[in-house]
């Protein structure tokens, strides 16, 4: 053997040794993705309720219609609220900002004689300069998130009751559907697709049909499409961008982030205003769902939003989580809530589900960012 050939040899086994080049075990990288709590946990979620439930039509056409829309609900939310507690903020006004874009669509539709579509730009707008006005509190004034967002749920649930008396003398406006026929945008957020697949479905006895050969699922609601739409661009943003690659700095360090040139104050307005477009999509979809706004939509809404993002796996303090995750989270609460239904037991017990889901996915997180980081 020629000492070439020996020399190659060495380096190539010292190579092997030098630890720089080591591959990493598989379960050490999977313990690293923050998804992965939540994408056992949906897996368990599905195999528990499969056992309980799967004779109560939980898994049907409609169940699954049922609790994919739910889901899809609150993944709507979860995907604005993730982007933003990865840049280490929250915002606690998403639940108070439903009822208000609500209203914002409803109002100016039935009572002042707007087109509908202008009703629902009015609305994005005015839900995104109040994201823009809480986003820019927070980063010239250097409050926290939390304390000025917290402000805002109080005065957007206010604003909400007090115009909607003001305006229309009731709460409750209803009659939305009506006036938005035949308008495009709103069939954008109202309306359902896919009706031909679901008809072909029922004509070779893959679902089942009302007694009339109606298919009992006449395609994929809007809401569900939008939540499919956002996680995907949200999800390429933070990831294969280097506006992705700011919003994890803005978290993780904002002050090491601005130091290098990061426009931090830029990307925690421009997401503050993301969570608000969110709430309005959100808002949209139930009008036109539902044919009306009330003042009191959108309750509690912020703290489940939060919820499914740790669950999804995103840290507390920020610089740390996944889209993915969190629409994961919310697909847990989709399939628990719904399943709580199917088998029949009373429906107080998914709040208590909430709150140890909360609890676990932190003390899950928090042990994994221990095990990962080594402290």
């Amino acid at each position: 053997m020629s000492t070439s050939t020996k020399t190659a040899d060495d380096a190539l086994a010292q190579s092997a040794k030098d630890e720089r080049v080591r591959k990493e075990p598989i379960i050490k990288k999977l313990l690293t993705r923050p998804e992965l709590g939540s994408v056992s946990g949906a897996l368990m979620v599905f195999i528990f309720f499969a056992i309980v439930a799967g004779d109560s039509g939980m898994f049907s056409a409609d169940g699954i219609l049922n609790w994919s829309t739910v889901s899809a609900q609150l993944g709507i939310l979860a995907i604005g609220a993730c982007l933003l507690m990865i840049s280490g903020e929250f915002d606690l006004s998403i639940g108070s900002m439903i009822g208000f874009a609500g209203m914002m669509i409803a109002i100016p539709a039935l009572y002042w004689g707007w087109p509908v579509w202008s009703c629902i730009l009015f609305a994005f707008a005015g839900s995104m300069f109040i994201g823009f006005l809480i986003g820019l509190i927070v980063v010239r004034t250097g409050l926290p998130s939390f304390i000025v967002s917290l402000a805002f749920l109080f005065i957007l649930r206010g604003l909400t009751i007090a115009l909607s008396i003001l305006f229309t003398n009731k709460t409750i406006v209803s009659g939305v559907k009506e006036v938005a026929e035949g308008d495009i945008l709103a069939a954008a957020f109202g309306g359902e697709i896919g009706g031909w697949f679901f008809n072909w479905l029922a004509q070779v006895g893959w679902i089942e049909t009302y007694s009339d050969n109606t298919p009992i699922v006449t395609g994929i609601p809007m809401v569900i499409v939008w939540f499919l739409l956002l996680a995907t661009i949200a999800s390429f943003v933070l990831l294969k961008t280097p506006y992705g690659n700011w919003i994890f700095a803005s978290g993780g360090d904002a002050k090491a982030a601005k130091n290098v040139g990061v426009p931090t104050d830029k990307v925690k307005i421009s997401l503050f205003m993301f969570t608000a477009f969110c709430a309005t999509v959100f808002a949209a979809c139930q009008v036109f769902e539902f044919g009306s706004a009330a003042a009191d939509r959108g309750l509690l809404k912020e703290f489940e939003a939060i919820i499914a993002v740790v669950i999804g796996g995103a840290l507390l303090t920020g610089g740390y989580g996944s889209v993915i995750g969190a629409c994961f989270g919310a697909l847990i609460f989709g399939v628990v809530q719904m399943g709580i239904f199917f088998t029949g037991a009373d429906s107080d017990w998914f709040r208590v589900f909430l709150g140890i889901m909360l609890l676990a996915a932190v003390l899950f997180n928090n042990f994994i960012r221990k095990r990962v980081t080594g402290s």
